[in-house]
């Protein structure tokens, strides 16, 4: 008896020697969007989402820190900054307690491409967050004394990444490239030399010219009906208006490196080197989307993916290892980076362009399959919450992906072969004429470094990167 029920125990327990394989992607509802525009013109997109009494409100201002005018750097991200604090009649304490008493969360940002003012409140209390976020959004005030303290606070955190080695490598990669007159080449919040310049009339005139109705777009989403919210925009942002002329920067051409260098910059007694290796990568309007996606999951995008597999897995060189394609208006980097064990600084070199190069060979199947069902199975997850939503609703805006975008995501990703992901391969990853940044101690590295041969070795300082201490 008691043999018979082990075997039969036996029989019916799981077979744990190979994991399970996953299911098909989870069926995706997107988004109802609803398009409507106040009175003044300025467009409102709403997104009904009934299963949490929360409201998410973006004012997107198509303006971001790709839009500073040459000796201007950094006045995008210090308007924005300054939003919070005081406008119309209120001070920035008034704002701050306000907005808490209404259990909301208030704040503005700026990336390359945009700049946003962002609420979150209960429903409820949606009505009387709304006039202290236009009041923010349409009627700063730029005080002198807070512009101090805001300035001071970006001087501080340059100078502390002067001391931290990922800080350094991701500024000397994006000078490397683009070069310290073009806005991709240099910090968003500025430089030094910029920060210290900027005036109330500066944040004024770039705010005249970015924060207009015709500029910008209101996305909504939360619990809550068109018909309920759409008074309630028209009288906090109806009325607003812009006067004088828009403006807005052009980015200069810039030309991608034609041959492999490397730039290693000294960082005395660095525990670890910080590695970046890449060059100019894509715009998000790329009709190379998909393709890119999956490729550079294989590559770099995910836990499991062959850079990271190679250096931290199987050789240990590093805690992770990644690739990235930063997609913006423009064509940002592609870069593949880690840091990595200073004694390792060569090897771990060498791993990565032997990744990069097998890279350009097919993939094979299984392995495709695993990556394409990696980015499908975890679409679903970016529509979870108003912030999410409003995150995709931001993307469409802002890249003008079509209406039926998030409909057909998962099926574009799951429609991408072998031959894509090698046809893209090949045309944007050119191991042999990347941009290789490596920030460490040059007297450990260097001679490393140099025997394998990768190119010319420019050495730097800090100061080359960063320009001499604020």
């Amino acid at each position: 008896m008691l043999i018979a029920a082990a075997t039969l125990s036996a029989q019916q327990a799981p077979d744990r020697t190979h994991p399970p394989q996953p299911g098909p992607p989870a069926p995706l509802g997107p988004p109802a969007i609803q398009k409507q525009r106040l009175s003044n013109g300025l467009p409102v997109w709403i997104v009904e989402m009934h299963e949490v009494p929360v409201a998410q409100i973006n004012l997107v201002v198509f303006s971001g820190t790709a839009n500073d005018p040459p000796g201007k750097f950094g006045v995008a991200s210090l308007t924005a900054a300054m939003l919070e604090e005081g406008a119309a009649s209120r001070s920035a304490l008034e704002i701050a307690d306000a907005v808490d008493y209404l259990g909301a969360d208030l704040g503005a940002t700026t990336s390359s491409d945009v700049s946003s003012v962002r609420l979150h409140v209960p429903v409820a209390r949606l009505s009387d967050a709304l006039p202290i976020m236009a009041d923010v959004a349409l009627r700063p005030a730029f005080p002198r004394d807070e512009l101090e303290r805001q300035r001071q606070q970006r001087l501080t955190s340059l100078l502390q990444g002067r001391d931290d080695p990922p800080t350094i490598s991701s500024a000397a990669f994006s000078r490397t490239l683009y070069g310290k007159g073009h806005r991709y080449g240099t910090p968003q919040m500025g430089t030094a030399e910029t920060i210290k310049t900027l005036t109330p009339d500066d944040l004024r005139a770039f705010y005249a010219s970015a924060f207009r109705p015709e500029n910008a777009t209101l996305l909504a989403v939360g619990d809550f009906t068109a018909d309920r919210v759409m008074p309630l925009f028209e009288k906090s942002f109806g009325a607003w208006k812009a006067s004088g002329a828009a403006a807005r920067e052009k980015l200069p051409a810039v030309e991608q490196p034609s041959a492999r260098q490397i730039h290693l910059i000294d960082k005395p007694g660095a525990p670890q080197s910080q590695i970046r290796i890449g060059w100019i990568g894509v715009p998000r309007s790329t009709p190379d989307y998909f393709p890119l996606t999956v490729m550079n999951t294989i590559l770099g995008g995910s836990f499991s993916s062959r850079l990271n597999t190679n250096l931290r897995e199987v050789h240990g060189y590093s805690y992770g290892a990644s690739s990235t394609f930063d997609m913006r208006a423009d064509a940002g980097p592609f870069f593949a980076a880690a840091g990595v064990q200073t004694d390792k600084t060569a090897e771990a070199l060498k791993e990565f362009f032997n990744e990069l190069t097998a890279i350009l060979k097919p993939v094979p199947g299984d392995e495709l399959a695993r990556a394409k069902n990696y980015v499908a199975l975890r679409y679903p997850s970016t529509f979870e919450t108003t912030g999410d939503i409003s995150r995709r609703l931001e993307d469409a805006l802002v890249y003008h992906l079509p209406d039926d975008y998030f409909a057909r995501y998962v099926r574009n990703i799951q429609a991408v072969t072998s031959a894509d992901v090698q046809r893209v391969a090949q045309k944007y990853i050119q191991p042999g004429r990347f941009a290789v940044v490596v920030v460490g101690d040059r007297k450990t590295i260097e001679s490393g470094i140099r025997a394998l041969n990768l190119g010319p070795i420019n050495v730097m300082t800090v100061d080359d990167v960063f320009g001499p201490k604020p």
